[in-house]
């Protein structure tokens, strides 16, 4: 994770800002003037503490962090920022959240741990607003410092609930579904994303055909009792035997793509109470056969049922058996039930058809899919568009096999979408036309070389965040163009993520490739033509002539 903080930013990654020992800390004169505000610390120069978090956690968490730490060292503020990515968080010190005088949320999934922050002054945002605008939410923040009737992180006790309930209110519907299933996307991911390689890998060693033979060679045989029968295509009776246990270890990572899902959105809602409900209702979701359609809405049924419960008033003796007992039985009930007696069925036919549809999509229907998914993928850079064709990508691999590969080459269409756009800046800043771009971004497009490569479509932001309106339509040209040719060329990944360097899981690897190396040169080369002849023209100013009284 190092590599992606250092590659993305364009200052070395630094996640504080301190003062020399023995020094007076930046920004004291600053500090100064906000002195007796309304948050009851003592004297002396601003601190502030930011949580930055994306629905990945892999390059937006970062960048957004050192955005900041960069905004706040430009006003002399002191500004620790605790990351909440993929690899896990390194929590604040207790102390330097006390010290604080408010705290910036750049978050597009719920803050882990957010009783840490309870009633200091905060300045809630997407994790992009922290990428693109980090001067102004440093400036927020300490703007809210100084004001005592400034928004704060609520106390979640029962004291608290009014004040809790009026933050939530002030929060768009839209906007909470869309935080829940973020959230329940970041952490199905990395059960899809191990879980797909390890069948790429299972599929590597004993051959297309284990899925047949997986069970049997594992119920009958052992390390020290290698299989006699065995598919034809795996690498002997060892590669049989290890492809076999690689393809379930993968195949029951890859189960729980649903129950997570639903299980996390749930617990976006109605925090730790309705975890238990989520993964009961998308297992129901699986047995019904509703797929990741059922899953969203058992989890949503269940977070907003376990939500509603908790927030009933209850006698004193009850309050401790609500969230282990009480709230998981009736939101478990309630969620699951309605799957069983009403809606599941239903979500299944769709869930059956969109199969059926996506099996059947051949010649031009196959390549209009291919072109909406690149455009999606560059829209905007691994945002919440780019999230939406990912997700859907990553859904539908639960349901690909040898007989029906549309999942497959829809997941191999998003991925190679996705590595266009780094890739096409670190062509056009590196290697086509050096003077068209700033130093930093030359820089950048060096770095945007592995991310690209990696499938990191994030790569591509700092060209995007100094110039978008010629980067991002660049980039989508170059993605439509990659989705159609992959799409038409029938190239298939059974891996979720990886780029080029998962090669062994993707069909038709060549073709692959030409895809990528296509959208690429368009993108590049299209960027370059918008530099140079897209440019606004100069306004001639006009003189004022003065008119006679």
């Amino acid at each position: 994770m190092e590599l992606v903080e250092a590659a993305l930013a364009d200052k070395p990654t630094v996640h504080a800002v301190t003062a020399p020992s023995g020094a007076p800390a930046p920004g004291a004169a600053a500090g100064a003037a906000g002195e007796g505000g309304g948050t009851g610390k003592a004297k002396g120069p601003k601190r502030l503490v930011a949580v930055t978090a994306c629905p990945t956690g892999i390059a937006h968490t970062y960048m957004a962090a050192d955005s900041l730490v960069a905004a706040a060292k430009e006003v002399g503020v002191d500004l620790q920022v605790e990351t909440q990515g993929s690899s896990g968080a390194k929590a604040l010190d207790p102390a330097v959240i006390a010290a604080a005088d408010a705290v910036i949320f750049a978050v597009d999934v719920d803050v882990r741990g957010k009783e840490r922050f309870a009633g200091m002054p905060v300045i809630n945002a997407p994790v992009k607003r922290g990428i693109d605008e980090p001067d102004k939410m440093v400036a927020e923040a300490l703007a809210a410092a100084d004001n005592p009737h400034a928004r704060r992180v609520p106390h979640y006790g029962a004291e608290e609930q009014a004040e809790h309930e009026a933050e939530e209110k002030g929060e768009h519907l839209g906007t909470k579904l869309k935080k829940a299933l973020l959230t329940g996307v970041s952490y199905m991911i990395p059960f899809v994303a191990g879980g797909g390689l390890l069948i790429a890998l299972g599929f590597l060693l004993g051959g297309y055909d284990i899925t047949g033979f997986a069970d049997k060679i594992l119920a009958d045989n052992s390390l020290f009792n290698l299989p006699t029968v065995y598919p034809e295509l795996a690498w002997g009776p060892l590669g049989a035997y290890l492809g076999a246990v690689l393809f379930k270890i993968g195949a029951l990572s890859l189960g729980f793509l649903v129950p997570a899902l639903a299980g996390y959105i749930a617990y976006a809602i109605a925090d730790r109470p309705g975890i238990a409900p989520g993964f009961v209702a998308g297992a129901v979701a699986v047995f019904m056969g509703a797929g990741f359609l059922g899953g969203i809405v058992g989890g949503l049924i269940a977070g907003y049922v376990a939500h509603a419960i908790g927030k009933l008033s209850v006698a004193r003796w009850l309050r401790g058996l609500m969230p282990v007992v009480i709230i998981p039985l009736v939101a478990s009930l309630v969620a699951s039930g309605l799957l069983f007696v009403f809606l599941g069925a239903y979500i299944a036919r769709v869930t059956v058809g969109l199969n059926e549809f996506l099996a059947g999509l051949t010649g031009a229907s196959a390549i209009a899919l291919g072109v909406i998914l690149g455009l999606m993928m560059c829209f905007d850079l691994g945002g919440p568009v780019n999230k939406v064709a990912y997700s859907f990508a990553v859904a539908g691999l639960g349901a690909a096999s040898i007989a029906n590969q549309a999942p497959w080459q829809i997941m191999a269409a998003v991925m190679a979408a996705g590595m266009v756009p780094p890739l096409a800046m670190a062509l056009a800043a590196t290697v086509l036309n050096k003077r068209l771009f700033s130093l930093a971004e030359q820089e950048n497009g060096k770095a945007a070389w592995l991310l690209g490569a990696s499938f990191i479509t994030e790569g591509a932001i700092p060209f995007a965040a100094a110039d978008p309106l010629r980067v991002i339509p660049a980039s989508m040209l170059g993605g439509a163009v990659t989705g159609a040719i992959s799409m038409a060329a029938g190239v298939g990944s059974k891996a979720p993520h990886g780029g080029i360097f998962v090669f062994f899981a993707i069909d038709n690897f060549l073709m692959f490739v030409v895809a990528i190396a296509a959208g690429t040169a368009v993108s590049a080369f299209a960027v370059i033509g918008l530099k140079r002849w897209a440019v606004k023209k100069p306004v001639d100013s006009l003189v004022a002539v003065p008119v006679a009284a």
